[in-house]
């Protein structure tokens, strides 16, 4: 004990824990193989933070841990802070990924992950000189005690090399030869539920691995190093990485490879675990539902068929029905761009078996499309999948799938009147909404104990299974004392989070000042460069009028942008190149901050939404697919300032009109613009003196020393119109948001506000949403 360290000392409590666990875990693996339908959930990402804490307060031994480590003079928080977010995501995809496996887990249905183990994750993000820099993400530098390799279970998948085909009576055979081999190993972590639950849930994350581990020592013996790693190196790229850049044809190939790896190693061992157990091949979609989150793992729809077809011996009719059967896919998306394609040629030559049934389901695509929509070329235009020499891949999992949803109720309704509408004429049925959820175990109760105590002193602890109960405190909004419980818990979260930031940068911040947050993904659409033309403008009338009358703010941001993204590494730029000038300014430090917290992960996020006073929503309406971030924020009573755009939507819905700040174009506004390219950004500018001066002082030395760093934001508000009518919703976000000070000095009407969120937001938890998968798509 003397000579342990404190990631010993972590490590040793996750196996203790683990034992624990393997027990159920087994159990259930058992359990599931002969009696349930199994879910598999496949997606790139699985933002599951840190397990330690929340698995200790699931399995009900918090208190107990606590006080036994006491006894050996540890501390728990110190083996804690031991434990690195794993790097498995990048942003809501990710951290919706991980909210559904823990309500899946909950409820105990039979849903596994199906994902890849990215050593080096996305990256880390640092801040240096203002700028986004990105470094490794290390979360495995130790290893990763919550997981459980498992040699025996791994794969091989097969990229390039050539077909030889094989005539049997009337069925061709296949037969890859000379492919390029890679070993796919699993990696188990088990998903733990609340309560203490028996079920054990598994995320199965894929590691690649040279399949001959030999070492070149010829190459090495003679010199060339590089020569004796390089074919290892390269097939251990694969799972390097999150997201590597497609910018070259390497990059691509690179993506390609990744999600055809992990694809076609959770098919494969889907397909032999249901064959171990008896079942018959024909009956595959009664027991297997693999869902496909975004595009990503759309090459299901191939992958399925070749294993059907080539290692079955099924026809492909009979493997078509199964396939379409067994597979449901997720949009996530509005943008074109975000759609995924692939270079033909690039496909051809890197999945040369998979780019075959591609094209054969387009073919047959083509034929049905001819036979019952005879002369209709935009409507095979906008449905076929092999198009101006690439494969796109959203189309690809629309025809292979038998249920497509969207995320929320606006973007259902977009994607089939906009995204896909020729697929809403073909396939009527298959469109569908599923809005999102989050956990609100993880986000509310474990990530905000204090306030989670006081709702369960106030309406019982039901709510922490069912978050309907949430409801109860309706009752509550003239109750003077549970109010101030309120207010209590929002200030001590505040005061912990100011310690927090003064301790790793320096910097005061008011805990009783107005916390206005915008945390996500950095991204033109999601606007962050509105939130700080605001504070700009904010600041520009504080030097004006010394004596304007306002109540303290603290402006926080977080996110990273992607590492080719130029336009949003110079938004967070500009981020903190305004904190640096407000900061340092003593005329106005004293009523606004600004602060960028580095490196946004789920930890993080557990530390900002409890206290936020305001939630950034301020997409532009359309864009944005759901958003969970909102729903978080909601949860631990932080009231939505926002476009009514996504989930704001529903959240405006469930709250009511008052208990919401809503500003700028609606959805149909914004694309009525678009399709008529009636909006005019130079005007906008023109009229508006107080918007004028702000877009100004991105290039007229406002920003001293920063010569033409911020020309690429001004040229995109002017020289390119705006695309995301930033300029037009300016004066009505910046009247809306003036209008919040006012009302937080009232702080009973404030308080009765976030207490309306918070009852409201049961009907966001991801119990509600697994459900409705569970039923309706599912049918588990």
């Amino acid at each position: 004990m003397e000579e342990g360290t404190a990631w010993d000392f972590y490590k040793t409590l996750v196996y203790l824990l683990k034992d624990r666990l393997n027990v159920g875990w087994a159990r259930t693996n058992k359990q599931y193989k002969y009696e349930r339908k199994q879910v598999y959930y496949f997606s790139m990402e699985f933002l599951i933070g840190k397990l330690l804490a929340y698995y200790l307060m699931n399995l009900g031994l918090t208190e107990i841990v606590t006080e036994g480590l006491g006894e050996l003079g540890i501390n728990l928080q110190d083996l804690i802070d031991e434990e690195r977010d794993a790097g498995l995501g990048n942003g809501g995809l990710g951290r919706l990924a991980a909210c559904f496996l823990d309500s899946m887990a909950y409820l105990q249905i039979p849903g596994h992950g199906n994902g890849i183990r990215y050593k080096y994750g996305l990256f880390e993000q640092k801040i240096e000189q203002g700028f986004q820099v990105e470094v490794p993400d290390h979360w495995l530098k130790n290893g990763y005690p919550w997981e459980i390799r498992k040699p025996d279970k791994a794969v091989i998948v097969k990229f390039k090399g050539h077909l030889r085909v094989e005539y049997d009576r009337d069925r061709m055979i296949f037969h890859h030869e000379n492919y390029e081999p890679v070993l796919a190993v699993p990696y188990d972590i088990p998903i733990v539920a609340y309560g203490n639950s028996p079920n054990v849930n598994t995320l199965r994350l894929w590691g690649a691995e040279a399949v001959n581990e030999e070492f070149d020592l010829a190459s090495f013996n003679q010199g060339e190093f590089a020569k004796a790693l390089s074919n290892k190196s390269e097939i251990e790229a694969i799972s390097y990485i999150l997201y590597p850049q497609d910018t070259t044809l390497a990059g691509q190939e690179l993506r390609l490879k990744q999600e055809y790896f992990f694809v076609a190693a959770g098919l494969g061992a889907i397909v032999r675990r249901y064959k171990k157990q008896g079942g018959p091949i024909e009956c595959f979609s009664q027991k297997v539902s693999v869902h496909i989150n975004d595009t990503h793992p759309a090459m299901c729809v191939p992958e399925l068929m070749r294993l059907l077809m080539d290692e079955e011996g099924l026809a492909w009719d009979d493997a078509w029905n199964i396939t379409v059967n067994t597979l449901s896919y997720t949009n996530h998306t509005l943008l074109p761009e975000a759609l995924e394609k692939w270079p033909i040629d690039l496909m051809k030559c890197t999945l040369p078996r998979i780019y075959l049934i591609i094209e054969e389901i387009n073919r047959r695509f083509e034929e049905m499309l001819v036979s019952k929509y005879p002369g209709e070329q935009k409507l095979k235009d906008n449905t076929i999948i092999l198009r101006d020499g690439y494969v796109h891949m959203a189309n690809l999992a629309v025809i292979g799938c038998h249920s497509v949803n969207g995320v929320a109720k606006l973007h259902t309704e977009i994607v089939k009147s906009q995204v896909f509408q020729g697929f809403n004429v073909i396939y009527p049925d298959k469109f569908n909404n599923k809005t999102n959820g989050v956990s609100h175990r993880r986000f509310l109760l474990h990530a905000n104990p204090s306030l989670a105590g006081f709702i369960t002193e106030a309406i019982g602890p039901k709510w922490i299974e069912d978050p309907g109960e949430l409801h109860k405190l309706l009752e509550l909004q003239n109750d003077a004392v549970f109010l101030h419980y309120l207010s209590k818990a929002k200030k001590q979260n505040k005061i912990n989070f100011a310690g927090a930031v003064k301790a790793k940068f320096g910097l005061e911040l008011d805990p009783s000042s107005i916390f206005d947050i915008q945390v996500k993904r950095f991204h033109a659409y999601k606007r962050q460069l509105l939130n700080v033309l605001k504070i700009m403008d904010l600041y520009n009338r504080l030097k004006e009028q010394p004596r304007l009358a306002m109540f303290p703010q603290t402006f926080v941001f977080a996110g990273k942008a992607a590492p080719g993204y130029y336009y949003a590494k110079t938004v967070i730029k500009l981020i903190n190149t305004l904190a640096q000038k407000i900061n340092n300014d003593p005329e106005v430090n004293q009523l606004i901050k600004v602060v960028f917290l580095e490196n946004f992960n789920v930890t993080l996020a557990e530390k900002i939404y409890p206290v936020a006073d305001i939630s950034e929503q301020i997409s532009t309406a359309s864009k944005e697919a759901s958003g969970t971030g909102n729903m978080k924020f909601m949860m631990n009573g932080a009231i939505t300032l926002g476009t009514l755009d996504g989930a704001t939507v529903e959240i405006r819905d469930a709250v009511g009109k008052e208990n919401i700040f809503i500003f700028g174009l609606k959805a149909e506004q914004v694309i009525d613009y678009q399709n008529r390219g009636a909006y005019n950004s130079w005007e906008e500018y023109q009229a508006n003196p107080r918007l004028k001066r702000v877009v100004d002082q991105l290039i007229n030395n406002f920003f001293k020393d920063c010569g033409n760093e911020f020309r690429v934001l001004y040229d995109s508000l002017l020289t390119h119109n705006d695309e995301f009518f930033i300029l037009k919703d300016f004066n009505s976000y910046v009247e809306t948001a003036a209008q919040i000070t006012g009302i937080y000095l009232d702080e009973q009407i404030w308080h009765k506000k976030a207490l309306a969120n918070i009852a409201q937001s049961g009907i966001f938890s991801s119990d509600r949403a697994i459900r409705e998968y569970a039923g309706a798509i599912w049918q588990v």
